[in-house]
Parts: C-alpha cells; sequence; structure tokens
C-alpha cells in the first residue's frame, strides 16, 4: 500500500526570513505606489497609458488587480500565491513594454527580487528550487 510519506516541517533561519522580509519592502512599496498612481490619475497616467496602447477604463481594474496580488504576497500564508499572481501581473507589463519598444528591465529586476524575497521567507521552496553549494 503506497502511503504519504510526510517530512517534518523544516524551520526557516530567522535571519533569512527578515532579509526575505527587507526584500519585500521595495516590491510592496513598488507595487503600492504603482496602485496609488493608478487610482490617481491624471494627464500624465493617461498618456502614458496611450503610449502604451492601454484604454483609460483600464486604469481601475489594473490598480485593483495590482492591490489584490500585493496583500496576497504580504501575508505569509499566501507569499507564493501571492508571487505567483505578481509574477504574471509583470509578464504582461513586460509583455506591454517590449511591445511598444520600451524598457522592461526595471519589471524583469523586480521580478527577480520578489522571488528571492519569498524565497528567503519560505523553506519549503527550498525543496522546489533548490540551493546547490559549489564548493561541494
Amino acid at each position: 500500500m503506497n502511503e504519504l510519506v510526510t517530512q517534518p516541517a523544516l524551520k526557516t533561519p530567522r535571519v533569512l526570513v527578515w532579509i526575505g522580509r527587507l526584500m519585500a519592502l521595495p516590491v510592496a512599496f513598488l507595487f503600492g505606489m504603482s496602485a496609488v498612481m493608478k487610482f490617481k490619475g491624471g494627464p500624465e497616467f493617461s498618456e502614458g497609458m496611450a503610449k502604451l496602447g492601454l484604454p483609460e477604463s483600464m486604469i481601475v481594474p489594473l490598480a485593483i488587480l495590482e492591490l489584490v496580488c500585493l496583500v496576497l504576497y504580504l501575508v505569509p500564508w499566501t507569499a507564493v500565491l501571492g508571487a505567483i499572481l505578481l509574477t504574471g501581473y509583470l509578464g504582461g507589463a513586460i509583455c506591454t513594454h517590449w511591445r511598444v519598444e520600451d524598457s522592461f528591465v526595471i519589471q524583469v529586476g523586480l521580478g527577480i527580487f520578489l522571488w528571492l524575497g519569498v524565497y528567503f521567507r519560505d523553506r519549503r521552496l527550498w525543496q522546489l528550487i533548490p540551493y546547490r553549494n559549489l564548493s561541494e
């Protein structure tokens, strides 16, 4: 009979949890400010949306989506789900900027930082994405 073998929960070292939390701060700030700016709107924002080829009617739904994903990322129990959703959001942003030949380096860097932050906070990811010590 096949039995589900469970491993004991691995404890993440506190220093890595705090490094992950500190890495989550700029991610939270950037996504939060982006959502606030979308809610605030303004002529510059409308021009930017037009440049990207997006209708103004998408501004508020994008802001709501961004905030929901951000909250999921910041709550420890849903951080991995939030990271997955924010990665999808960033993928759309990268594609949109790439299509109009804008730079998308910031979005790529933000995605890397986002995943490093959650990787340090959640030891379960260490088993999915193992780190191999090259000196061994």
